[in-house]
């Protein structure tokens, strides 16, 4: 896979931008301007160009530009060494959203394999101390941008579970209607967690001998029983039918995976680490992501990060600066102004965006 950059973006009606146009090269692009003006818009936009709901995990209805309400459209252009890809996403309001690549229908999940983007927000500072529900959200994305075919097996899953549960809820005793469901659930089960296993493997990897300003994390998954092989799966949910049947849904599988690491530095949870100690070990657990992804590729991911530069000193600021720009990435920045970018220099790409009588302004490379 070729490294590929966003040199256009263009967005209607998305939030709170009624037309935006951006014209980019290659480098980081760093986004300012006041609380409120629609810079995380932008990221949310770039997100929806991998598969699921986004940064925000938003409904395409939510995202439609108040009060029009005539939906919205995301069309971008990727340029790499090898040609241009076009992708347009459209929703209309009650109609399911349109990926288009390169003028042909697409599903979501075709978007995974043309583009790596990977990202982090200010709503992941909790992650550590919060329910596991985020960290196996957060896990499988990383998971994904390693293999993408993951974002289907974890749908097939999920889709085999919830009528899976529905039969549970509904008290239907007969095995012969769990067979097919619970063969399905075990076959795409072991995979996640395969997949899972193995994007472990390729963060740690990652992080040894890196140069890196950010401490490093040991990973590894904690489940409510080690269930990895079709085999163990399959016997897990036959056996734990009566349970799941009391509970009224599934207790036992993938879907109750737990992502655990420790500050390896100093041998303690995250969950018991300070918030900064928090803040950077997410910031090093993208990077290493990013590193492993070229490193495998040949081509760094987008990476989006969402107020980020505020929340670090200013050592650690330009560090961050540095390591982005080693790993040739165009990611995508916010902050509320130009001086918390002031280390990147010329190195990247300013754009300010501002907000006049309700209508967003952007203004960059192409005003």
């Amino acid at each position: 896979m070729s490294g590929l950059f966003l040199s256009s973006l263009t967005l209607s009606h998305f939030r709170s931008h009624k037309l935006a146009r951006l014209s980019l090269d290659a480098r980081p692009v760093a986004i300012f301007g006041p609380n409120g003006a629609g810079k995380t818009n932008i990221l949310e936009a770039v997100s929806l160009l991998s598969p699921g709901r986004g940064l925000r995990r938003a409904r395409a209805e939510e995202i439609i530009r108040r009060p029009e309400a005539i939906g919205w459209k995301i069309k971008a252009v990727l340029t790499g060494s090898e040609g241009q890809h076009e992708v347009e996403i459209t929703a209309e309001p009650g109609i399911a959203r349109n990926v288009m690549i390169d003028g042909k229908p697409a599903p979501q999940t075709a978007l995974a394999r043309l583009l790596r983007i990977i990202w982090l927000v200010p709503s992941q500072d909790r992650l550590w101390i919060e329910g596991a529900e985020g960290r196996r959200r957060f896990l499988d994305r990383m998971t994904m941008s390693f293999t993408p075919d993951h974002a289907e097996a974890v749908l097939s899953y999920e889709k085999a579970m919830r009528e899976r549960n529905r039969l549970l809820k509904d008290q239907i005793r007969d095995a012969a209607w769990y067979g097919a469901l619970e063969s399905q659930m075990a076959e795409t089960g072991a995979q996640i967690t395969r997949n899972r296993q193995d994007a472990l493997s390729r963060l740690q990897l990652a992080q040894q001998d890196a140069q890196t300003a950010f401490p490093s994390a040991d990973l590894s998954l904690e489940e409510i029983e080690p269930l990895a092989t079709v085999s163990d799966l399959t016997a897990a949910f036959a056996a734990n039918r009566a349970q799941d049947m009391a509970a009224g849904r599934s207790l036992l599988g993938p879907h109750r995976t737990d992502l655990n690491a420790v500050f390896t530095a100093k041998g303690v949870e995250a969950k018991q680490c300070s918030t900064g100690e928090q803040k950077a070990l997410l910031i090093s657990l993208i990077l290493a992501n990013a590193r492993a992804l070229k490193a495998e590729t040949g081509a760094a991911p987008l990476v989006l990060l969402d107020e980020v530069a505020a929340h670090l000193d200013a050592l650690r600021r330009a560090a961050l600066f540095d390591e982005i720009s080693a790993l040739g990435t165009q990611a995508w920045m916010t902050g509320t102004g130009q001086e918390l970018f002031a280390e990147l220099g010329p190195r990247a790409q300013d754009i300010e965006v501002n907000e006049t009588d309700g209508i967003s302004a952007i203004v960059g490379e192409e005003t």
